[in-house]
């Protein structure tokens, strides 16, 4: 077993990033610019934007957490963000999920302007993403490519199977594994709650993402002899273990899956730090204005 190290990667790629950065504040005479909307006191989404915010500050850019009580009307929000889109000192936003429930948070995405949209959720980037044109790809696939490039994890010809079909992990990551690029050019196949049969799917795997959401529901049974396995969940439980009060788990068995697989991702330490990098490099390609043009 080899281990897919998502702190050693994403340092690496962070120094880069970091280097950059300083490159354009020279040129431009100020940082690449995020802006980070939190609504409600949600521990997980506090936990993710204090680490958003404290990784924009490594490499040299610019952060604003702009909080709202969780009773924020969807309106008031989209004001806000449609202010945003026109400051040109902002370069890239993210409004963070999950929103209450009276906010539709489609709404809220499409409201964002997709050259400022370095989550990658807008339908303009996720459209582009499958035509494979240019755009901002969604963070935590973005991490993953980043992740499979700097292994050089062979791609082409395998077979891989994505466990779950959300928008923001599963389906996008079908897409950019089916991809005519590199890394890419896999055979895919979707699976999720509905799927029949689905350790025989799993089973025949070479490369299985597990973006599913539930504690260790990929078992060593389900993963043949020398997969890679890239473990995309991030299950919080309560514990008297950590100081922090909760103890993380992803979405696989790593204790007996990793006696089988031939590369795969811990929790934590793993795919979470590879979303940061993907995010970071997307919100300096906005400041840049390479893909799209300011």
């Amino acid at each position: 077993m080899n281990l897919l190290d998502g702190k050693l990667v994403s340092a690496k790629i962070k120094e880069d990033i970091k280097r950059d950065a300083a490159a354009f504040t020279a040129q431009t005479g100020r940082k690449p610019h995020l802006v980070a909307i939190l609504v409600g006191n949600d521990g997980g989404s506090e936990t993710y934007v204090a680490s958003k915010m404290r990784n924009c500050e490594l490499v040299g850019f610019e952060s604003t957490n702009i909080r709202y009580d969780v009773d924020i009307t969807q309106e008031q929000l989209i004001k806000k963000i449609e202010e945003i889109n026109h400051d040109p000192t902002i370069d890239g936003l993210i409004v963070q999920l999950p929103l209450p429930k009276h906010i539709d948070p489609d709404s809220i995405t499409e409201a964002i302007d997709y050259r400022k949209d370095v989550d990658g959720f807008h339908p303009v980037n996720l459209g582009r993403m499958q035509r494979n044109l240019p755009c901002f790809i969604p963070a935590t696939p973005y991490g993953i490519l980043l992740m499979l490039d700097h292994y050089r994890i062979e791609t082409a010809g395998k077979k891989a199977v994505v466990v779950g079909r959300s928008n923001i992990v599963g389906s996008p990551m079908s897409i950019l594994l089916a991809r005519n690029s590199n890394p890419g050019n896999c055979t895919v196949t979707i699976t999720h709650s509905r799927t029949e049969h689905i350790k025989e799917e799993i089973l025949a795997a070479d490369i299985v993402v597990a973006a599913i959401g539930r504690k260790n529901f990929i078992t060593a049974e389900m993963v043949k002899e020398g997969a890679v396995v890239i473990d995309v969940g991030i299950n919080r439980e309560n514990s008297t273990e950590t100081k922090s009060g909760f103890k993380l788990y992803g979405d696989v068995d790593f204790e007996e899956v990793s006696k089988k697989a031939s590369w795969i991702t811990p929790v934590p330490g793993g795919v979470g730090l590879m979303t940061i990098v993907g995010l970071l490099k997307n919100t300096l390609e906005a400041a840049r204005g390479t893909i799209y043009s300011k």
